[in-house]
């Protein structure tokens, strides 16, 4: 049974697992891989975290809301932007994402790849 300060601990939450991609549960149908995050020692709320994968898109998709249009139709300085926040993120660790990234972008791997290089120059 929650309580109104459970509520407003999963209402204060909420936000972050949105932002990760991820998704919440009663901490009851936790599996192995959930998060369980307890409030004043009572488990709360459970988070499945998204696959990596996942989380890559679900990045590029914010980056396209916050920007306001899709991101292949930002000029080449911003989506020079765009590669180095997502470096800084770590999407070129998954699998397959500068072609994710490239693809959202609207540019070949090279060019990626030289927006990466261009950055390591600099």
């Amino acid at each position: 049974m929650s309580t109104a300060g459970d509520e407003a601990f999963i209402a204060a939450v909420k936000p972050l697992v949105d932002a990760m991609g991820g998704e919440m549960l009663p901490p009851d149908e936790a599996g192995v891989d959930d998060v369980v995050l307890a409030w004043e020692g009572v488990d709360a709320v459970a988070v499945r975290l998204p696959q990596l994968a996942d989380s890559l898109d679900h990045i590029l998709a914010a980056m396209e809301r916050r920007k306001g249009r899709p991101l292949a139709d930002l000029d080449r300085k911003a989506k020079q932007e765009v590669v180095r926040i997502l470096e800084a993120r770590g999407a070129f660790s998954v699998r397959h994402g500068v072609e994710t990234v490239a693809s959202a972008l609207g540019v070949s791997r090279f060019t990626v790849y030289n927006y990466l290089n261009r950055e390591k120059e600099a």
